[in-house]
C-alpha cells in the first residue's frame, strides 16, 4: 500500500508540475505585455491571480479560506503571514482580489519567466544587503502611498527550526510600512501548507488559510512597532497552535 501511495504521489507531482508550467506558459505572453507599463501592472497582477486560481483548481487543491472580516477589494492593507512552505506564495496570490505586491527574496528573479514577472510586479530584497533592505522598505512605502497593498512574510524566509512554531521575532519592515502610511495590518495564517508541501514535493491535502481581522495603525507611531509585532505574532501563532 505504501508503495502504491508513493507511485500515486509521484504521478500527482508530475501532473501538478505540468499544469504549473503549462498554465503559466499560456498566460505569460499576456502577462509580459501588461507588465511593460506601470499603468498596466494591475492587469498583469490579475492574470497572475487567475493563474493561481486555475492552478489550484486543476490540481484539486482549491484553497479553503476562513475570513474574519469583509475585505474591501479596493482597500489598501499590509498583509502579514507565516512562512513555512514554498506553497505559501502561490496560495497568497489566490486568496483575495486586492492589488498587492509581495516582498520576496531577490533569488526569485533567477527562475525563468516567473522571475521576470516577480521582478516587474513585486518587491525584491536581498536580506544580506543593507542597501537592498532599505530600498525595498522605501518601495513598499511608496506602493502603499499609491494605493497598492503589500504582502510580507516577516520571519525573513523559511527559517523556523521548529515548524509550526514561527521564527521569533518578526522583522520590522511590514510594521514600519503600515505605520508610515496609517494602513491596517491584516494577519494571515497558512494553516497546513507546510504539511502539503514540506519541501519541493506535494503531498495530499487541501490548503487552508485564515484571513484575520485587521489591526488599525491609525494612532500608532514607530514606538509601537514592538507591540504590534507581538500582537500579530500571537494572533498567527495561536491559530497555528490550535490546528497543529
Amino acid at each position: 500500500m505504501k508503495f502504491l501511495n508513493r507511485v500515486a504521489l509521484l504521478l500527482y507531482n508530475g501532473w501538478s508540475i505540468f499544469w504549473f508550467v503549462g498554465i503559466y506558459l499560456v498566460l505569460f505572453p499576456f502577462i509580459f505585455v501588461t507588465i511593460q507599463r506601470k499603468s498596466w501592472h494591475p492587469i498583469g497582477h490579475k492574470l497572475t491571480q487567475f493563474w493561481s486560481y486555475l492552478l489550484f483548481f486543476v490540481i484539486g487543491k482549491k484553497i479553503r479560506v476562513r475570513r474574519e472580516f469583509e475585505m474591501n477589494p479596493i482597500g489598501t492593507y499590509v498583509f502579514v503571514a507565516n512562512h513555512f512552505s514554498y506553497l505559501d506564495i502561490a496560495s497568497g496570490m489566490g486568496i483575495f482580489n486586492n492589488y498587492f505586491g509581495f516582498v520576496g527574496k531577490s533569488s526569485v528573479k533567477k527562475i525563468p519567466l516567473i522571475g521576470y514577472m516577480f521582478y516587474k510586479l513585486h518587491i525584491m530584497v536581498d536580506r544580506s544587503d543593507k542597501n537592498s533592505r532599505s530600498s525595498s522598505l522605501n518601495r513598499g512605502i511608496k506602493s502603499l502611498k499609491a494605493g497598492k497593498s503589500v504582502f510580507i512574510m516577516p520571519e525573513g524566509g523559511i527559517i523556523s527550526k521548529n515548524i509550526p512554531q514561527m521564527a521569533y521575532p518578526f522583522k520590522d519592515g511590514a510594521f514600519l510600512m503600515a505605520i508610515e502610511n496609517k494602513v491596517p495590518i491584516v494577519p494571515i495564517t497558512f494553516l497546513n501548507n507546510y504539511k502539503i508541501m514540506p519541501g519541493v514535493k506535494l503531498n495530499w491535502g487541501t490548503p487552508e488559510v485564515v484571513i484575520h481581522a485587521p489591526i488599525s495603525t491609525e494612532n500608532k507611531t514607530k514606538g509601537d512597532i514592538d507591540s504590534l509585532k507581538e500582537e500579530v505574532f500571537q494572533i498567527i501563532q495561536n491559530t497555528l497552535d490550535k490546528t497543529a
